[in-house]
């Protein structure tokens, strides 16, 4: 009996050609408005003001960024977000990492009942808690402080984190602990020691999606920061550009500019780890 033929290199391409025309079709559609917010941040105001609207801009300009950078309280709003966002993902990788090794290597009544309040809480609309948690700020005093806000963030990004981390601590070999405690480790020694270390990709990729989360929250640092001006984070002070005589888009495309830069950053730092660590976490255990 005959072997099938493979089907000739030009064949095959043919037949991907819909498919790759589509992904660079869905590629375009979803740069095209943050290309759209870069070269806007380096227009002169004519371009930006022009009827004709124009793709590249007809010379390069920094005056936005200098009035962005120069705008009252960009440095202070900049350490509030940095602040509030890193506490917030270091808090949530600290507390679900002891949760989703209770939950994956431990047998206790309640663990899938647990589980199941969990994954109901990754899927709840936080925005519809806004009015509860805005009553609740105002009842203890916890209104305008930046330590509310990390609570809230912490809260946002813990269901994620527990449901990940449990997905790959469940797809560690439980024997490589057992091997550490017969060697004369603890229980907290033999983790530390055998399993953290495999646990890079799923960590990278919980504070991945933590520090993307709570750096672009706008409507609870918007609601629960009425008076103390100073305790603002960046997403709020980007409306400072907004005023009665319209809104300075320069100046509002450079700030958005540089605000997307450290989540730029910190992805292109973490994406080698971050398709690992969602995989292991959505399918193991």
């Amino acid at each position: 009996m005959s072997t099938p033929r493979p089907r000739p290199p030009v064949r095959r391409a043919l037949r991907r050609l819909p498919l790759n025309a589509a992904a660079a079709l869905t590629v375009l559609v979803c740069l095209f408005p943050v290309y759209w917010m870069v070269t806007t941040a380096f227009k002169p105001s004519t371009d930006i003001q022009s009827y004709d609207p124009r793709l590249v801009p007809s010379r390069w300009t920094f005056e936005h960024f200098r009035v962005a950078v120069g705008a009252d309280g960009f440095a202070l709003f900049w350490r509030n977000s940095l602040l509030v966002t890193l506490s917030a993902v270091l808090l949530a990788l600290l507390v679900a990492l002891g949760a989703a090794y209770a939950v994956a290597r431990m047998r206790w009544r309640g663990r899938r009942q647990f589980m199941l309040a969990v994954f109901i809480a990754q899927m709840a609309p936080w925005e519809s808690l806004i009015i509860p948690i805005y009553i609740i700020s105002r009842d203890t005093g916890m209104l305008d402080r930046l330590p509310t806000l990390t609570l809230i963030y912490f809260m946002i990004t813990l269901p994620f984190t527990v449901v990940v981390l449990r997905g790959f601590i469940a797809g560690i070999p439980p024997e490589l602990e057992e091997a550490a405690q017969v060697d004369g480790c603890t229980r907290a020694g033999a983790f530390r020691k055998v399993a953290f270390p495999l646990l890079a990709p799923g960590l990278m990729a919980t504070s991945l999606f933590g520090f993307i989360t709570a750096w672009n929250e706008f409507t609870y640092a918007n609601f629960l920061i009425i008076k103390q001006q100073d305790n603002r984070t960046l997403p709020v002070w980007l409306s400072s550009f907004q005023s009665t005589f319209g809104t300075d888009w320069g100046a509002t495309m450079a700030a958005s500019t540089l605000f997307a830069l450290p989540a730029l950053i910190v992805f292109l730092a973490l994406q080698r780890h971050v398709t690992a660590g969602l995989a292991s976490g959505g399918v193991k255990g």
